[in-house]
């Protein structure tokens, strides 16, 4: 047991580890400590946690003070045992293989290409600790667990869905992150976005953490530099669909760069800000779309061990492809000259 009622600084004196339960540890608080909330002393005493972390442990009573169970704001006057039992987290787990369906457009010893479908995490993170396609790539190919992140080089959020390549070897994954950072990757997507767009263009436009929402990303003055192509696939009356090419790839980039120029994506619950003006007959359907309808379509590379120029693409999902269908049939059952007027006056 660590004293700390002669003066060391707690920082600095080590906790005594009981050898046949690691995970317990041991501290009585020193009188400079007197006054201060518990979660405030715990920060002290365990540098090594984030204090959300301690927080956590605290509620779950894996901590206690002086053998009963404290609360977070509870003050502390010096001399009192804490007695810590720390639970790992899970994002300190060795992530695990799990049995989990692959779409596998193409695959060789060096990398292959997944079409991810919408709803698949692609890496474990906060409140997606499995059932990841890092942890169905781990079943798929074991010997990925020699590989950073599984292989895994770019990604797709949840909601979207498409084509993404994963590296089966270091080498094969050096290569490809070069190639990411040369930005000579290509990747290309469809995106139906409310408006309706007369021509097609770049957004130039830096993209990084929102300043006050911080689980959202915004064009910001000082953020990395993000370029996003667009050209327009089919117009309907109220959305248009696009076809975009990244020439860089920072997170929710179509997404933030679409929503920056007033045509955010349908479906996209983060970005789209307010009702959006359309027929009423679209406007129900478009609302209905559960989710981002973005779409990566086609993946083109120089493979890392021929060094041949490969291209794969991946056709809509079907909720896409219905989605577009009802659209289009909508579209037919309104005059020609209705249409045109509408195309005409917005």
């Amino acid at each position: 047991m660590c004293d700390y009622t002669k003066g060391v600084q707690p920082n600095v004196c080590e906790p005594d580890i009981d050898t046949d339960a690691p995970e317990m540890q041991t501290f009585v608080v020193s009188d400079a400590f007197a006054g201060m909330r518990f979660d405030q002393v715990l920060v002290r005493l365990l540098p090594a946690y984030s204090r959300s972390r301690l927080q956590e442990w605290i509620g779950a009573g894996q901590i206690s003070l002086n053998g009963i169970v404290a609360t977070a704001k509870q003050k502390v006057w010096g001399g009192e045992t804490i007695v810590v039992l720390p639970q790992i987290h899970p994002s300190e787990h060795q992530y695990q293989p799990e049995d989990i369906s692959l779409d596998i457009v193409y695959e060789d010893d060096v990398l292959m290409v997944i079409n991810k479908p919408v709803g698949l995490v692609v890496h474990p993170g906060s409140g997606n600790w499995n059932g990841t396609l890092l942890n169905a790539l781990l079943h798929h190919a074991p010997e990925l667990k020699t590989v950073p992140r599984a292989g895994i080089v770019h990604r797709l959020d949840k909601d979207t869905s498409g084509l993404l390549v994963v590296a089966k070897t270091i080498a094969a994954q050096t290569h490809l992150v070069r190639q990411l950072q040369a930005r000579s990757v290509k990747r290309e997507y469809l995106a139906l976005v409310w408006g309706e767009l007369r021509h097609g263009g770049t957004v130039d436009e830096p993209i990084d953490r929102h300043p006050v929402q911080r689980v959202k990303m915004a064009v910001v003055e000082n953020g990395k530099h993000a370029v996003t192509h667009y050209q327009i696939e089919e117009i309907f009356l109220g959305c248009t669909l696009l076809r975009c090419r990244l020439e860089t790839g920072r997170t929710h980039q179509i997404r933030v760069h679409l929503a920056h120029i007033k045509h955010p994506l349908v479906g996209d619950r983060v970005y789209l800000k307010g009702a959006q003006k359309c027929l009423p007959e679209f406007r129900m359907l478009l609302n209905g779309f559960p989710r981002q309808a973005l779409h990566a379509t086609r993946l083109a590379l120089e493979h890392p061990g021929s060094g041949e120029t490969m291209e794969w693409y991946a056709p809509l999902p079907q909720d896409m492809e219905l989605l577009l269908q009802q659209l289009r049939e909508i579209v037919s059952n309104f005059p020609i000259s209705f249409s045109k007027s509408v195309r005409e006056n917005g």
